[in-house]
């Protein structure tokens, strides 16, 4: 264990449909600019910077920063599929964990293309290729797009082995815009009922559009620094991280398992070791921002975080405790399906609502007396980022 590390400034902006939003590097240097004045620290003083983000040119992440001060410091650019954003945070605490650095910035964003997410080269392997593999073998291939055939093929084999229903699944969507109707920064706020989202096309069953989560721009931010430099801003009492770690594939993703293939395990062991270091079990948490990128995912990360036991998800959800009221909330923001999913922004975008909600600073949305925040954020290929925040 090294160093702690607080989280003093965090900073994003509204997200936005595909084409509809700034260029990526003035959306990041806005939430940088944002995190930086939520901490009350000068560019200057930021020694290292972590950027993330997936679609785009070598060096965005300079171009990103250099357009909010040219101070010389390194900047590196990370691409960890739909986990970038709290991949490049994890880099940034590790920078002031291990006493390389006393400030770090963390920033991620993506200006993203309409349509499916689709492979980008075709002359060399696919890095999702073992997965392609596991599908293949479980469940053929078909047109539908290729995210929603596993995370929906995950569902269907979630189905078959708990008896779960349909409307199961589209009862998370129907939760997730009845938290986004209050979040300013949500691109979906309209509220859907389970109905709604039943009858909406197919994509792959048992997933229907509305339990995908849209292609979006957008950008967010964060300062993390050691207790000194907390203490020299004068800041008190600060949001920490108690606890963060990663896990990638085990020989478990590739064997005969949807739901494993799609990181249930990563999920699982990068939790438990999240708790084991922390000292923070689940039944401690007040407020969690999870992987929603398909509603079938959301029902599989409750179970691998712990919040309820293996095959107990519908019952979790029939009983509202994943929602105010219930044992946790979940995705308070609208979470992925409908605060929008900007690849390299999700991570950090996850972590400044949890902030946000430690502080009592969510407004419409706080969590009362949240003290005790967790974030699971997945990319295939694959990386879980599993982070435990916390505010004595």
């Amino acid at each position: 264990m090294g160093r702690k590390v607080n989280v003093i400034g965090v900073g994003m902006v509204p997200f936005a449909k595909p084409g509809q939003s700034e260029d990526y590097n003035v959306m990041a240097a806005k939430a940088i600019k944002t995190a930086l004045a939520d901490g009350g620290v000068e560019f200057g003083e930021v020694e290292q910077a972590v950027a993330g983000y997936v679609f785009g040119d070598s060096t965005c992440g300079q171009r990103a920063v250099y357009d909010v001060g040219l101070t010389g410091i390194p900047v590196y650019n990370v691409n960890n599929n739909c986990s970038t954003g709290s991949s490049a945070l994890m880099l940034a605490k590790q920078l002031v964990e291990g006493g390389i650095v006393e400030c770090a910035l963390a920033v991620g964003f993506e200006q993203m293309q309409k349509g499916a997410l689709g492979a980008g080269w075709d002359d060399r392997p696919n890095p999702l290729g073992q997965h392609v593999n596991v599908m293949n073998e479980a469940q053929g291939f078909t047109s539908a797009p290729p995210a929603a055939q596993m995370f929906g093929g995950a569902g269907r084999e979630y189905r078959w082995k708990y008896g779960a229903k349909r409307e199961t699944f589209a009862k998370v969507n129907a939760k997730a815009r009845q938290h986004a109707a209050k979040n300013p920064y949500a691109l979906f706020r309209d509220l859907l009922t389970v109905e709604e989202i039943l009858a909406s096309p197919e994509v792959f069953d048992p997933l229907t559009r509305y339990q995908c989560c849209p292609p979006t721009c957008g950008a967010a931010a964060a300062i993390v620094c050691s207790d000194d430099f907390a203490k020299k801003k004068g800041i008190s009492n600060p949001v920490y991280i108690a606890g963060q770690t990663m896990r990638t594939d085990y020989g478990t993703s590739f064997g005969d398992s949807m739901i494993k293939m799609v990181g249930f395990d990563m999920a699982k062991n990068a939790a438990q070791a999240v708790y084991e270091e922390s000292g923070i079990g689940p039944e401690d948490v007040d407020v969690v921002e999870l992987h929603d990128c398909f509603t079938t995912n959301e029902v599989l990360t409750y179970e691998a975080l712990g919040l309820c036991g293996e095959g107990e998800a519908e019952r979790f959800i029939e009983d509202g405790d994943n929602t105010y009221g219930g044992k946790f909330v979940t995705n308070p923001s609208g979470g992925l399906l409908s605060k929008g999913h900007p690849l390299g922004a999700t991570g950090l975008a996850q972590c400044t609502e949890l902030v946000w909600h430690l502080r009592g600073q969510a407004e419409d949305r706080q969590v009362e007396g949240a003290r005790v925040a967790l974030q699971h954020n997945l990319g295939l290929g694959g990386a879980a980022v599993v982070t435990m925040y916390r505010r004595d």
